[in-house]
């Protein structure tokens, strides 16, 4: 077995990335048989339990309230809205089902409430809960510990350099606070990217660096392929070539050899035989389901199809980690402190982004 590396330069990852193809999925596929059964796919449910209406300026998100995307926003979904998803989604195949709400960041109140009661709601399904909520704190995120969360989405989205170029209203340090607040709990970490937004390779391999020195590394990475959406400041730039996507799946496989490596957002423009490569190069879990949050997916029961043809089996829950126990909100040791943390707003201006806030007046 090899041994992680936790040192990973800039310079090392770039070397790696611009193997010969060849040269790079031999190694990466030898690196993720070392570690997983590459016949087992772990697949994700993405659930957007509140839609649109987001204050920040991501560059790249359609529920930006800035930006004029068409997107039919919504209020948080119930406790029985979400079981109900849940359950059908468990039907299909999945294990996890992960909880995405447009906010900033986490506040207490009744909101927060509820998203705890989901939680509690699909552990019991014996389904594995992740959320994406934005920034929280390590007592948030001790009481959504408590209630049985599985894992926690906060994605760095690119490198420290490149991510200036994407968002003005939150600072990249606050990312990697709410990561480790949720280390300080049994939580499981998920954070990865997006690429295709005229970033450079060396972005690539910086946010490669900022996640595979973290220790642990984070157990889950989402690899995205960016999703233009019109209205968004990005809506002109290219579709990721799937050349690009195997070799970012391929160099994230060896840079973080025990990591989940989630196939995400843009699968819709990969054909099957892209998908497979990247299975091949490292790549052992999905989202499925027919939307991701806003953006469209493959059918669950064409991505079924596919692992059918290529002899892959969803995996069953909590096979890396066991099931956590739920508490109940009446037995919790942590309640809620009322808390208003003072997360950074850098404040500089991205000009496309300015240009697309002003578009619909």
């Amino acid at each position: 077995m090899s041994i992680t590396k936790h040192n990973w330069t800039k310079e090392e990852i770039i070397a790696i990335y611009n193997k010969p193809l060849m040269d790079l999925l031999y190694e990466a596929a030898t690196i993720h048989r070392q570690h997983h059964d590459p016949n087992v796919v772990q697949v994700s449910t993405l659930l957007s339990i509140k839609t649109g209406g987001c204050p920040e300026d991501c560059g790249y998100c359609p529920q930006a309230a800035r930006y004029h995307t068409n997107i039919e926003g919504n209020d948080l979904m119930s406790v029985s809205q979400v079981k109900a998803q849940a359950l059908r989604a468990k039907a299909s195949g999945s294990s996890r089902v992960c909880m995405g709400a447009a906010w900033r960041n986490v506040k207490d109140g009744e909101e927060f409430d509820q998203v705890l009661e989901m939680v509690r709601t699909i552990n019991k399904l014996d389904m594995e809960v992740c959320c994406t909520l934005g920034m929280l704190t390590e007592n948030q995120a001790q009481r959504l510990a408590e209630a049985g969360l599985y894992a926690y989405n906060h994605n760095l989205d690119t490198s420290e350099e490149y991510y200036k170029e994407v968002i003005s209203t939150r600072g990249f340090e606050d990312r990697l606070q709410t990561i480790e607040n949720v280390r300080k709990t049994n939580v499981t970490v998920c954070s990865g990217g997006i690429i295709g937004m005229g970033e450079s390779i060396e972005d690539r391999a910086g946010m490669l660096v900022a996640l595979s020195t973290l220790n642990p590394q984070p157990e889950s990475v989402p690899i995205n392929a960016l999703v233009a959406v019109e209205g968004t400041p990005m809506e002109d730039e290219k579709p990721v070539e799937i050349w690009e996507m195997i070799r970012m799946v391929a160099t994230t496989r060896i840079v973080m050899p025990e990591t989940q490596v989630r196939l995400s957002a843009g699968r819709t423009q990969m054909s099957r035989e892209g998908q497979a490569m990247c299975f091949f190069a490292g790549a052992n879990s999905i989202f499925a389901g027919d939307k991701l949050l806003t953006t469209p997916n493959p059918d669950v029961n064409e991505d079924m199809k596919m692992f059918e043809m290529l002899g892959l089996v969803p995996q069953k829950p909590f096979i890396k980690i066991m099931q956590p126990k739920t508490v109940e909100a009446e037995d919790s040791q942590f309640q809620s402190l009322g808390e208003k943390p003072r997360w950074s707003r850098p404040g500089h201006t991205i000009e496309r982004n300015l240009e697309a806030s002003g578009k619909g007046k």
